[in-house]
């Protein structure tokens, strides 16, 4: 491999055997360049995330200060333990991801303690970005990703150097980031607000907590689906088209926003029984991966942390599964743990489990927003109920019609599988379908036959 100052030398080798997890084996030509990585798009989402954190964070603060100044104690206890908590995993996760447990940096876990971790990151972020190009420096590393192009695929090796390095680990950890911010943080707080403006038939002060909240929800549920993506096609070099960018964002907020609405209408009717409905959803997504984990006999793995105990590799994936759980109490995580495995996730797409999800959160949907309907309070007398009972039922139809229209025609990996959405309605409509029969003339010995 010549060095990183000679100029850039591509050279095509021979076609390799490609061998996909759920697509067939199909040519692969290898590219290697010479070239180091030095063109690298701005951390756009890191500044993003650390906008809409701050703007959470001091968000909440002031609708605490609303609630403290009148009295009402137990929506500030809510709403401080919803601000408090992800903060505090954020912490944990941008912590993780850089290892600053073992290196010697008090400043910057100083800030962290202070709940201002991000923004140190971010400022950090910006500095190494712009310091990339300015010094020469040798590669680290190699990165090799595959390019699917149309029916082929060719595979790239490049030169990565420190620096590079170093802005890819601020990328992972704003990206973890976001998720843990919008799943565990802003969703419960949007919940939270909506139903106090319900419940007390006004919209206080917390409007713009709740557009921020929205804003994230959003934005850590496009970051969800890709990173889920990324995660199981490791292997592939992922670009989205700005096509199924819009798509995945009408997908998730349909899904999430229907959902919340619905909790919330079940809850200003039955607060004890929408108190029990999302705790036994919690935790039934808590526990599933532990089960499975438990029945496949399996040991844990030990690429979570190499300096880790088994404590510490326990409670890595105990907020793991928190967070998967916190997913898939709103809408589909897009993975499946499996706890026993290296890469903690199933790599293969798993169209059963799809189906049963959605299945079950649509009938389970459905049921919650008829009880709301059929015991409804006064408070909603001005209210055309049977309209907005047909509008939430047409957004979450519309959610899944644009999940079934990504995956179908826009997915970046849509050549790997297997088997499409198509293939599996075209399965179940033939299992449904009456099958022709086939009848055949009586066989007897001795016996000439003529079919006319």
């Amino acid at each position: 491999m010549e060095p990183a100052g000679d100029p850039p030398i591509v050279r095509w080798l021979e076609p390799m055997p490609s061998w996909s997890q759920e697509g067939p084996p199909g040519p692969v030509l290898r590219k290697m360049s010479a070239q180091p990585v030095t063109r690298i798009h701005p951390p756009m989402g890191i500044i993003f995330t650390t906008l809409l954190y701050c703007g959470e964070l001091v968000s909440a603060c002031v609708v605490s200060v609303a609630y403290s100044r009148s009295e009402d104690l137990f929506w500030l206890s809510l709403t401080l333990v919803l601000m408090l908590v992800p903060c505090v995993m954020d912490q944990l996760t941008l912590v993780f991801v850089h290892r600053d447990l073992t290196s010697d940096k008090p400043f910057v876990l100083f800030m962290h303690l202070l709940l201002l971790g991000p923004l140190i990151r971010c400022l950090e972020a910006l500095v190494v970005f712009y310091q990339l190009g300015h010094e020469e420096e040798p590669y680290v590393t190699i990165t090799r990703k595959k390019h699917i192009h149309k029916d082929s695929e060719f595979e790239l090796e490049q030169e990565v150097g420190h620096t590079v390095r170093r802005l890819a680990t601020h990328r992972n950890a704003f990206k973890r980031m976001a998720v843990i911010q919008a799943f565990l943080g802003s969703t419960p707080q949007l919940t939270l607000q909506l139903y106090v403006s319900v419940v007390e038939q006004y919209i206080p002060t917390s409007r713009v907590l709740m557009c921020i909240c929205l804003l994230s929800v959003t934005y850590g549920a496009l970051v969800c689906n890709v990173l889920a993506i990324q995660i199981k096609y490791d292997d592939y070099k992922i670009c989205l088209r700005p096509l199924a960018f819009i798509c995945i964002i009408l997908w998730r907020s349909l899904e999430i926003s229907t959902r919340i609405t619905i909790l919330v209408f079940f809850g200003s009717v039955f607060k004890q029984y929408a108190m029990a409905v999302g705790g036994a959803n919690f935790l039934l997504f808590f526990f599933l991966p532990w089960v499975q984990f438990w029945r496949s006999s399996g040991q844990l793995p030990d690429s979570v942390e190499k300096n880790f105990s088994k404590v510490g590799t326990v409670s890595v994936l105990c907020s793991i599964t928190l967070l998967y759980a916190g997913i898939n109490v709103f809408c589909w995580s897009a993975v499946q743990l499996k706890l026993a495995d290296r890469d903690l996730i199933a790599k293969s797409q798993n169209w059963g489990c799809l189906l049963l999800f959605y299945v079950f959160r649509g009938v389970e949907n459905v049921v919650l927003i008829l009880c709301w309907y059929f015991f409804k309070t006064e408070i909603y007398d001005y209210i055309c109920t049977p309209m907005l009972v047909l509008q939430l039922t047409v957004a979450y139809c519309t959610s899944i019609t644009f999940m079934l229209v990504f995956m179908e025609y826009l997915h970046p990996c849509r050549s790997l599988f297997k088997h499409n959405i198509s293939d599996f309605l075209q399965c179940v409509c033939c299992q449904w379908a009456p099958q022709p029969l086939h009848l055949e003339p009586p066989f007897e010995p001795g016996v000439r036959h003529s079919v006319v």
